[in-house]
This record gives C-alpha cells, sequence and structure tokens, in this order.
C-alpha cells in the first residue's frame, strides 16, 4: 500500500513537472520547486526517448530565403541527453525550412572553451544532408565563450567565401543562439557589431541561462527576439515558434486589391498586369494598352504629289497667261472699232 502511494505521489511530480515546463511557470516559485528537481533529476539521468533521424521530414513551410546559422553551447553544463534534445531541436527547425541553394542556407557552429564550425552555409543544400551533419555533431565541453561563437559565426560563417549571399541579393541574415549559462566573455559589444553589419539574432535560453545575457545578445524588439525555456525536454516546443517567425507570410494569399496579378515581396506585395495591359497610377488596377498607330508614306507617292503639283501649277500659269493676253486683245480690238467709227 505504502509502495503504490509512493508511486502515486512520484507520478504526480512528473505531470506536475511537465506542465510546469510546457506552460513556462515561473521557476521561483516555492510550490515548484520539488517538481522541478524531479524533471532536472529524470531528465539527466537517462537517456532521451526520442532521437534524430535524418529520415524523418514533417510538413515544410514556405519560407523567405535566409542565409541561417544555429550557434549553440555544448559547454559541460549542457548534459548528454540534454545535447541531443538540441539536435532534435535543429533537426526540426531543417525540416520547417525551404532548404536550398536560392533557398534557405544553413550552417552550424557550436562552442564550449572553443569553436567549431560543424557546417557552413554552402556545404549543405538538402534537407536529409543537413540532419545527417547535424546527427554527427558532438558536444565539445568545457567553458562558455559565448562572444568568441558569435565573433567566429561573422567572420567564418557569415561570409560569401563560406556561402552567404551578396548583400545586393538583399537575403535576410538570422542566428539562432541556443545556451543555457551564463557567457565567460563579453557579448554585448560583438552582438551589437553583428546586428550592425545586418545579422538578425534570436537568443534562446535554457534552465540556468542569464536572461541579461540574452537581451544583450538579441535584436529588438526584445521580445520578439529573446526566448526561455526551463528544461532542453521541451526546446522542441520553440520549433512552431520560430517557424511562425521564420516562415514567409503570403499576403497575396490574405487578400489584395491587384485587379489582375499579386506578387509577393518579403513581408508585402505588389500589383502586376497581364499582358497587353499597363497598371495605372493607382498601383493597382490595369487598362488596355493604347497601340499608337503610326502612319508611313510612300516616298514614291510622295514624289509623285509633287510632281503632279508642279504640273498643276504650271498649267494654271499658263491659263492665267493666255486670260490676260485675251483680255489685252479685247481690249485694243474695242478701241480700234472706236476710233474707225469716229472717222
Amino acid at each position: 500500500m505504502r509502495s503504490a502511494l509512493w508511486s502515486l505521489l512520484y507520478g504526480a511530480a512528473l505531470l506536475l513537472c511537465d506542465a510546469t515546463a510546457t506552460y513556462h511557470l515561473s521557476p521561483g516559485d516555492p510550490r515548484l520547486l520539488a517538481a522541478q528537481s524531479y524533471a532536472q533529476n529524470r531528465n539527466n539521468g537517462r537517456p532521451p526517448l526520442r532521437t534524430l533521424d535524418p529520415r524523418k521530414t514533417d510538413a515544410q513551410c514556405r519560407s523567405r530565403p535566409l542565409d541561417l546559422v544555429f550557434i549553440i553551447d555544448s559547454s559541460r553544463s549542457v548534459r548528454p541527453g540534454e545535447f541531443e534534445k538540441v539536435k532534435i531541436f535543429l533537426g526540426d527547425m531543417v525540416d520547417t525550412l525551404d532548404v536550398g541553394s536560392d533557398a534557405t542556407r544553413v550552417a552550424v557552429v557550436n562552442y564550449a572553451s572553443t569553436v567549431k564550425i560543424e557546417f557552413l552555409l554552402k556545404d549543405h543544400f538538402s534537407q536529409l544532408d543537413m540532419k545527417k551533419a547535424i546527427s554527427r555533431i558532438e558536444p565539445l565541453a568545457a567553458g562558455t565563450m559565448t562572444g568568441l561563437a558569435i565573433k567566429t559565426a561573422m567572420n567564418e560563417a557569415f561570409t560569401e567565401q563560406s556561402g552567404a549571399r551578396p548583400r545586393s541579393r538583399n537575403i535576410s541574415k538570422v542566428a539562432i543562439i541556443v545556451t543555457d549559462g551564463r557567457p565567460q566573455d563579453q557579448v554585448e559589444e560583438v552582438s551589437a557589431e553583428a546586428r550592425a553589419s545586418g545579422v538578425e539574432i534570436y537568443a534562446v535560453g535554457v534552465d540556468r541561462a542569464d536572461m541579461r545575457s540574452l537581451q544583450q545578445m538579441a535584436s529588438i524588439p526584445l521580445e520578439d527576439h529573446v526566448f526561455y525555456v526551463e528544461t532542453y525536454g521541451v526546446i522542441e516546443k520553440l520549433t512552431s515558434k520560430f517557424r511562425e517567425t521564420l516562415c514567409g507570410v503570403d499576403p497575396c494569399a490574405m487578400g489584395h486589391d491587384c485587379q489582375h496579378i499579386c506578387v509577393n515581396s518579403n513581408a508585402s506585395f505588389y500589383c502586376k498586369c497581364r499582358n497587353g495591359y499597363i497598371l495605372n497610377a493607382d498601383k493597382k488596377t490595369c487598362s488596355l494598352k493604347q497601340v499608337k498607330v503610326e502612319v508611313v508614306e510612300d516616298p514614291c507617292k510622295c514624289e509623285a504629289r509633287l510632281a503632279f503639283q508642279k504640273q498643276t501649277q504650271a498649267a494654271l500659269q499658263q491659263l492665267t497667261a493666255k486670260h490676260i493676253l485675251s483680255v489685252v486683245s479685247a481690249g485694243r480690238i474695242e478701241r480700234l472699232e472706236n476710233m474707225v467709227g469716229r472717222a
């Protein structure tokens, strides 16, 4: 009887602990300390129930093209079972992305006391290859040099030589940092430099992560770029959150006022017309193109017309001269007759 009672109490504590992690209850609430300690011991004391399967592919969204670099903490505080959950999170993220050389490119930077680039933006252009590469990542242990990891990502991962698209392409550059501790170096200045260069930074804190450091790293607004979960056991739940953030919204599908064709452009849209039409000044409606008919005179006809005009003019001049002569002659005859009559 006593054994059954302890089993029920233990099970209730585990359920309470999972609810705490899922719904982000305050870790400082004294009523939850016991449940959290049970969860910590359970998660750290046995291997995860799920492992990364490179063949698995969930329904993906049509994301806007990105140059995306994951910067993951694998210091000693991240236990092997927890690090496996980080890799599952990365695999799930890859599943949601439209991966390809002309779509989203992904790189992974692994760090502890040292920094290791696991693969670059130019290395893998398929989900399967990326997930296989992720499954082979091993923790580095010791230290938490987050600032060094960010600097390495900027100098070596976000470069054109490593596969990043040139700035003229206007491809968004995004870094997602996952850490569970306090950085042992400075992160504020190097993060500011990264943001100033055009990199959008998301900071994900787990368990013991220092909230102030997360805020120093992340882009603004902070409420959209800083995330926190109590345990690695629920980090996978962030996949749906990032899906909403990184997946391209389809403004045309949400409604538009284009008369003919709506074209998505990042978070907005513009209107186009079908062939044979032009866009009006309102940038929404279309009008039929006015075809300008240009009449080309036949040079032969022009020369003939000119010759005819000259001939006509000459004939008129001759007629006029004859008329004048006849008038003059008639006047002379009349004067002669008058003179004979008087004689």
